[in-house]
């Protein structure tokens, strides 16, 4: 399905974008008139997908675990573009494990990027908002359903995931009155570089097989929300968490 919004005079920095979700999110952004900052560690990833995307890309290489490393980030990406408005907080790692294995490093560094690295992103994004004037910030933080059931196996990623919703939620009240809306995405299970092995196994395809539709998702469905929370049509949505997961929590 094609989707079409305007997001012309957007200029997006997106964390994770060098793999998976985020690059998805970086196309979909420029196909739709935003200038993309794509950040993450691999910088030879980030190159290719921005010299793929053209004149509307630009690589930022970045370790959201570092609070250095996003204030750089955003000085690369406004060196770029101009001030950043839009930002897609979606860089993260699984932290697969059971609990009573996984190492205390494991946990430090799940939570270190997922959780830490979304809020600190968020959060220097706001503060350049705030300090141009910019009348209408858009911030998606991306959340998990994981952050509302049950994961034995994925116990530091679930508890990121649940403070991710959590900490968009009380800033969206924080910054109400700054024009900046911050949202969350909470997706379902969608095959990406971080659990293709598992559901190869046959312990994933059973997970699978207990979805109601007994299918992953496709990373297509979270286009269009993606586009709507990025767009002037979310003025006003804030605070808010858009589970999509193709009933996969039914």
């Amino acid at each position: 399905m094609s989707l079409s919004v305007d997001l012309s005079g957007r200029s997006a920095l997106i964390t994770g974008a060098s793999s998976g979700l985020g690059s998805r999110f970086a196309r979909i952004l420029a196909a739709n008139g935003a200038n993309v900052a794509l950040g993450a560690r691999r910088k030879d990833r980030l190159e290719a997908l921005a010299a793929e995307i053209g004149d509307q890309a630009a690589a930022v290489e970045m370790d959201v675990a570092r609070e250095a490393d996003i204030i750089a980030g955003f000085d690369a990406a406004e060196q770029a573009f101009g001030t950043v408005n839009t930002v897609i907080a979606n860089a993260g790692i699984d932290g697969a494990g059971m609990a009573t294995d996984t190492s205390e490093e494991e946990i430090d560094r799940t939570l270190s990027i997922n959780l830490k690295g979304a809020i600190l992103t968020a959060r220097e994004g706001a503060r350049r908002m705030i300090s141009a004037g910019v009348p209408d910030g858009r911030i998606v933080m991306i959340a998990s359903i994981t952050a509302f059931e049950p994961s034995p196996g994925l116990v530091a990623y679930s508890a990121s995931k649940a403070g991710v919703v959590q900490a968009a939620r009380s800033i969206a009240k924080e910054w109400a009155r700054t024009g900046i809306c911050v949202n969350t995405i909470s997706p379902g299970y969608i095959r990406t570089a971080i659990n293709d092995e598992w559901f190869k196994t046959d312990m994933g395809k059973k997970q699978v097989n207990r979805f109601p539709k007994r299918r992953l998702m496709s990373e297509e469905g979270l286009d269009g929300p993606l586009l709507f929370l990025c767009s002037d049509a979310a003025e006003f949505v804030t605070g808010a968490d858009f589970v999509l997961d193709d009933g996969q929590s039914l």
